[in-house]
């Protein structure tokens, strides 16, 4: 089974993230195929629109934080943060007009890919959820730089320390997302706006996002490194190790129950 559904129609690509019985959750592989795809697409001549969206119930519920647990499925960390990295720098960089299309849910590493799209689209009962907070964790692939860049840095920091579900609705309002739609018609509006972008000249609005990509690519592969030090960090921390316990438990985290700063080495 295929974690990541590519295909091309006319100058159209399809990106569909697939592991619906566990709610697209990101797991190694997945990620793999994702950055494969995303490569492969971005090399493409003849695909000017790439869509980016999910199987079954939601777009994507983030990490796979069961594999995360199982040292037996385990990729040295620097390698999976060196991965998703490429994935964020692919898709924002990407020489093609890119949608997210979202539906259901959308929280965590998936989010963060999502929100460098071009366009991003939600249903108004979509959930969209920045929860690494929740894990004792920090936003990754590129999540502080795609926060900045559509909030402002005072709004990112409060909605990633906030932790809280954001409905399509919300989303929309504040700038997070670019439209929300009726519950069960974001495809449709997909269609409808891959219509109205081809009635413009895309190859000029292509360039313009390649150079305003060229100018922010400094900023984001610095996020990107920032991202991949600060979590390892966090990964050891206490705070993290409660976010794991409360997890498994199925309750809610205590955090700072320890010493402040206090880090497991």
């Amino acid at each position: 089974m295929r974690y990541v559904l590519c295909s091309i129609e006319h100058e159209t690509a399809y990106i569909d993230l697939n592991r619906p019985n566990v709610l697209n959750a990101l797991n190694v592989e997945m990620l793999k195929e994702l950055c494969s795809c995303l490569k492969e697409i971005s090399r493409n001549d003849e695909v000017d629109i790439v869509i980016l969206s999910g199987t079954g119930p939601v777009f994507s519920a983030g990490g796979d934080i069961k594999e995360m647990l199982s040292a037996a499925n385990e990729m040295p960390f620097e390698s999976v943060m060196e991965l998703i990295s490429d994935i964020a720098l692919y898709f924002y960089t990407m020489p093609k007009l890119t949608i997210a299309a979202i539906h259901g849910a959308a929280a965590g590493l998936a989010l963060s890919i999502a929100l460098a799209a071009d366009f991003v689209l939600c249903e108004t009962d979509s959930r969209l959820a920045v929860n690494f907070i929740e894990m004792g964790l920090i936003p990754d692939g590129g999540g502080h730089f795609m926060l900045e860049n559509r909030l402002g840095a005072a709004k990112a920091k409060k909605i990633i320390w906030d932790g809280k579900v954001i409905s399509g609705a919300e989303a929309a309002e504040i700038g997070l997302a670019d439209r929300s739609v009726m519950p069960g018609t974001v495809g449709k509006e997909v269609g409808y706006l891959i219509k109205e972008l081809q009635q413009k000249p895309i190859q000029a609005m292509i360039k313009t996002k390649k150079i305003m990509a060229d100018m922010n690519r400094p900023q984001l592969l610095k996020t990107l490194e920032l991202e991949k030090q600060g979590q390892l960090k966090m990964r050891r921390s206490t705070d993290h190790q409660e976010g794991i316990a409360a997890f498994l438990e199925k309750r809610k985290p205590v955090f700072n129950r320890r010493p402040k700063g206090a880090f497991i080495n």
